[in-house]
Formats: structure tokens, C-alpha cells, sequence
């Protein structure tokens, strides 16, 4: 089991396994037929008020991060679909991000990671 993280405007490869979209909004300029999104969940990407908070200021990632995780948690149900996908094989977090260190993806990843081991 493997979850990788990529950018919706890469290209998409076989090696990606399982591809799901966790941002709330579409990201704009990529049509669904290009995404090749599996999954899209908006209900595990942050609260509209903690990412107009966070605005991807650096010195704010930590305190994002547990903020996020926190949410996380109040809504663990929405994470069973990617519990169950990262347990069948490898699983691509997709985001539209310009920041490639701070954004709701790698923070997943790393919330996920201590779920899944």
C-alpha cells in the first residue's frame, strides 16, 4: 500500500493506482475526462473557513494541520472510502495546489499514514 500525492495537472499514469480528488471545489481549466479522478471527496478536504484561514501561509501549516486533523476526526465516517482503497493497493491524492510542502493533501497522507500502519 502506497499513497502518493500529485498535482490534478500532471498527468495521470497507470502507476497511480486508485486517484481521488480531495479538494472542495473543482479545480479550474481540467475537464473530468482528463482528471481520471476515481473518487472525488470534498467531505475530507478542510472546512471553507480553516482554507480561507490557512491561505497556504507557511508559518501557519502546523497549527493548519492540527486544525485539520481535528475536523479529521469529527468526521471519520467520510475516510472509509480511502481507508478501504489504501488497503486494496496504492492510492493517489489529487489537489490543484499551486504549493506542492503545504496543502491539504500531504497533510491527508501523513493523518492517513498513521491510520492505515
Amino acid at each position: 500500500m502506497t499513497i502518493k500525492i500529485k498535482r490534478i495537472y500532471e498527468p495521470a499514469e497507470a502507476q497511480d493506482g486508485y486517484r481521488v480528488l480531495v479538494d472542495r471545489v473543482w479545480p479550474r481549466g481540467v475537464s473530468k475526462q482528463e482528471a481520471a479522478i476515481d473518487l472525488w471527496l470534498k467531505e475530507v478536504s478542510p472546512s471553507t473557513a480553516l482554507r480561507k484561514w490557512f491561505n497556504h501561509v507557511p508559518e501557519r501549516w502546523e497549527k493548519f494541520k492540527g486544525r485539520y486533523y481535528t475536523e479529521l476526526d469529527d468526521n471519520r465516517q467520510h475516510l472509509q472510502p480511502l481507508l478501504k482503497a489504501a488497503k486494496d493497493g496504492n492510492i493517489t491524492l489529487v489537489y490543484s495546489s499551486r504549493d506542492q510542502e503545504h496543502n491539504q493533501a500531504v497533510a491527508l497522507r501523513e493523518y492517513l499514514e498513521k491510520l492505515v500502519i
